[in-house]
């Protein structure tokens, strides 16, 4: 009976040992990644690079200024866009759990989420740029706003199913009318889920370079109107390597370190709300 008890313990202890040997193994990739884009970009970060705006073709130096305000400008578009329909489908499904609209509308959201992101561009192309015959900030914005659609909706509907019925039981035994008891009790107490799913649906917004070839389709200008082409930093990231010219390759990769942190930022903020701020019923 002592040697079966060692042998489990050895047992335990090994396979203790291989899950954390496979876990810094999946690890490596991602510290090497993060250590080669700092060591290549980090070197080229400086004021001007943030500040001035690309210099033509045959001058030195410039800045992706324009970028960083048309990323920002896209992540505020896409979110106007698919922030109310997106905890509103999350709302309806959390409410109804079975049926054959809510069914259909699950397997829309999952088939949505494994469409390829230049899929999207082209429909959004189809629906946006050819009628208004135009690249767009707003074409971009609608094709960004539809990839964040699914993270929002599936985050809003598993946060609202873990609030406790009782909670929406007592509002409505006080008369409060249901459109209010979902939006004056059951949303305030999952804020901090679907928060967090939108800082998630955020993240993996910054970084999508395929749907803005088609909409967005990049400007080395400043540019604030909405029915005109706009830059964001994937775009600039890429033409800037599709580039023969070596400081151009530079500040590709001064653009990807700040477009790395910027992501990353969002998941550590998000991760961070999910972790400080989770309720406990």
């Amino acid at each position: 009976m002592e040697r079966q008890v060692q042998f489990r313990l050895i047992k335990n202890g090994v396979f203790k040992i291989l899950v954390v040997l496979l876990a810094v193994i999946c690890l490596i990739p991602l510290l090497l990644i993060l250590y080669y884009i700092t060591k290549n970009g980090i070197a080229v970060i400086n004021w001007d690079f943030f500040t001035q705006l690309p210099r033509p073709i045959g001058e030195s130096g410039g800045g992706i200024f324009n970028s960083i305000i048309g990323t920002i400008i896209l992540i505020i578009l896409s979110s106007i866009i698919s922030v109310p329909f997106g905890i509103a489908t999350g709302i309806y499904l959390s409410e109804n759990k079975e049926g054959k609209l809510p069914n259909t509308a699950r397997l829309c959201v999952v088939v949505l989420q494994g469409t390829p992101s230049i899929v999207l561009g082209i429909i959004a192309y189809i629906w946006v740029v050819v009628p208004f015959k135009s690249f767009s900030a707003l074409s971009g914005g609608i094709a960004l706003s539809i990839m964040m659609l699914p993270v929002i909706i599936k985050t809003t509907e598993e946060t609202l199913k873990l609030i406790p019925y009782n909670l929406k039981e007592a509002s409505l035994a006080l008369g409060v009318p249901y459109y209010r008891t979902i939006l004056k009790v059951i949303l305030p107490a999952g804020i901090n889920g679907i928060l967090t799913g939108f800082l998630l649906s955020v993240a993996r917004i910054t970084g999508e370079t395929a749907p803005l070839l088609f909409t967005a389709f990049g400007n080395q200008f400043m540019n604030f109107n909405f029915l005109k082409p706009i830059d964001s930093l994937p775009y600039r990231i890429f033409f800037y390597a599709m580039s023969p010219y070596p400081e151009w390759h530079a500040f590709a990769w001064g653009a990807s370190f700040i477009l790395v942190i910027i992501v990353l930022g969002f998941n550590l903020i998000a991760r961070g709300i999910s972790a400080k701020w989770k309720v406990q019923f």
